[in-house]
């Protein structure tokens, strides 16, 4: 089914993706040989980055119903960057084992963390985990990712790299660590660690398959307080603000929905004039 989005893509005028030219720029002109693409993005609520579109705040759809306000209260609450947020999207299911490792790097590294777990996934966390880290650690089963993102709390994001929060993240300028589970992911992961240099990857226990808890606590502590900290957090502001840019006013994103506007306008323009010279 996923291929055969692509099976007619010669045949468009526009290809819309959901990426900018500042971010990726090469690669889109290496794709634009092949086929029409358009960078239109980051396509995150107007709110989030030049405020031009009024109540634009969200998706206007969830897979989940919202919960209430706990988790933002909660990080009322903690201190600027002082919190690790963790969450693999709404259909990675992570094996116990790998569960077990997370929980006893948080436990590691001693620092307040939000974590999004599914009802269905809570039963693989170790037992005592929840009341072990109570005042240190949220658990819940849906928060709101954006607002969470967007929250002067957050210190870094765990996340699968789906593109989706790969772009939430990179467009609040929020230092993640890259735990990617499949497909696209192990892309978006490289880029965020090799290329963009906003955050750090983990290295996989290739025999067990999962990232170890000292892997994963050395990874937290690198991105939230060592030495690469600075860079990256510099790194992820930049492209905060390249993202924020690009969709204001004459950014570049701006110009290709404009481009894409006048020229709907003039084939429009075009097929009146067709119809009125056959109607004469």
């Amino acid at each position: 089914m996923k291929m055969s989005q692509f099976s007619n893509l010669e045949n468009a005028d526009w290809i819309f993706d959901n990426s900018f030219q500042e971010l990726e720029g090469e690669i889109a002109r290496g794709i634009s040989k092949f086929w029409p693409a358009k960078l239109i993005g980051p396509m995150v609520p107007s709110s989030y980055l030049d405020g031009r579109i009024e109540n634009d705040k969200g998706y206007g759809a969830s897979l989940w119903k919202p919960l209430s306000e706990e988790c933002l209260n909660w990080l009322k609450t903690k201190p600027k960057q002082s919190v690790i947020y963790i969450s693999f999207g709404s259909m990675v299911s992570l094996t116990p084992k790998q569960m077990e490792e997370i929980a006893y790097a948080l436990i590691g590294i001693n620092m307040n963390f939000l974590w999004v777990v599914r009802d269905t996934e809570k039963c693989k966390l170790p037992k005592g985990f929840i009341e072990s880290t109570e005042g240190k650690g949220l658990i819940v089963s849906w928060c709101n990712q954006l607002k969470t993102l967007a929250n002067q709390a957050i210190g870094c994001f765990v996340t699968h790299c789906g593109w989706n929060s790969t772009l939430e993240g990179l467009s609040l300028g929020v230092p993640m660590v890259a735990m990617p589970q499949w497909s696209d992911q192990m892309t978006d992961a490289k880029f965020i660690d090799e290329i963009w240099e906003i955050g750090v990857r983990p290295k996989l226990d290739e025999l067990l398959g999962i990232v170890k808890r000292e892997e994963l606590l050395f990874c937290l502590k690198e991105v939230m307080k060592g030495e690469k900290s600075y860079e990256i957090r510099r790194n992820a502001t930049k492209l905060r603000n390249l993202a924020k840019k690009t969709v204001s006013e004459g950014g570049s994103s701006d110009k290709t929905i404009n481009e894409f506007v006048n020229s709907l306008n003039l084939a429009c323009y075009m097929k009146y004039k067709k119809s009125l010279i056959a109607f004469v």
